[in-house]
């Protein structure tokens, strides 16, 4: 009888399987094995914003937040006092082609023996002390659940617009004689000594399209694992737009729950209810 097919097919292919030489390791995967954190004094980091959405918090309150995916960010130049005269730490985000970037650019990435990176930023610090060129610096290891952080973004380009959308502007009558003047500025330099329009003066023209920061928002949820931060309140900036997230300026850098407490209670005497003020009518 015939040998079997399968059976006799087995032989050569356990052969083969043995004969292969083993999956070499990708490059990509050497050099994450090799990325090495950077110290948690710089809390700053590049992030792209996602959108906005809604979930609810511990305590059951709806939040609205801004998703950002923030990082990680790799240190691509490290600038010193010696060599640059300032101190600094430049950040990366997003990947792209050397067929993008300058030749000198270039020449940095690859001096620095790092990925081409798609967006740059430096941020001054007072010693540049154990960081290195290479080095991640991911959300989860700069932010946590409570923290408050101000989000620098550009805005929305809306182009030329008028005093009224600009400036907000009440605008004039639409009767007693004020035609086609229901969304005019008003009078810009009248019974002035100087006989000409001041600059500065709140005019139409360009709007939007400018950096602005969101100060002392904050940090309802941290995704480790997608890297993603939920933000709460709005954040400057079209969806897909890259967004700097830094802790903020403000005195209070972390959220603090107050807790009202009875005196009566502390001293060992009978509890009573606290009660809340009235909402005023």
């Amino acid at each position: 009888m015939p040998e079997d097919l399968n059976t006799a097919a087995v032989p050569s292919a356990v052969a083969t399987a043995s004969a292969a030489p083993e999956t070499p390791v990708q490059p990509a995967a050497q050099a994450q094995a090799s990325q090495k954190p950077a110290p948690v004094g710089l809390r700053v980091i590049l992030g792209e914003k996602v959108g906005m959405t809604q979930l609810f918090d511990a305590k059951g309150r709806l939040r609205a937040v801004t998703v950002v995916k923030a990082g990680p960010c790799t240190i691509s130049n490290i600038r010193t006092m010696e060599r640059d005269g300032y101190c600094a730490i430049c950040l990366g985000y997003g990947e792209t082609d050397l067929d993008s970037l300058s030749k000198p650019l270039a020449g940095q990435f690859a001096k620095s023996g790092i990925a081409p990176l798609k967006k740059l930023r430096e941020f001054r610090v007072s010693d540049v002390k154990g960081y290195e060129a290479g080095q991640i610096v991911t959300a989860a290891s700069r932010f946590a659940e409570g923290d408050y952080v101000d989000v620098q973004g550009v805005t929305k380009g809306r182009g030329f617009a008028g005093g009224m959308k600009r400036h907000g502007f009440h605008g004039m009558p639409a009767s007693h004689g004020s035609s086609d003047k229901e969304r005019a500025p008003g009078s810009l330099a009248s019974r002035r000594s100087l006989g000409r329009v001041i600059p500065g003066q709140r005019m139409a023209g360009h709007m939007g399209q400018q950096t602005l920061t969101a100060a002392k928002l904050e940090i309802v949820k941290v995704d480790a694992d997608s890297h993603l931060l939920y933000i709460n309140g709005s954040v400057p900036g079209t969806n897909g737009s890259v967004v700097v997230v830094l802790e903020t300026t403000k005195p209070r850098k972390k959220r603090v729950e107050l807790v009202v407490v009875d005196k009566k209670a502390k001293k060992g005497g009978p509890a009573k209810p606290v009660a809340k003020p009235a909402a005023k009518k």
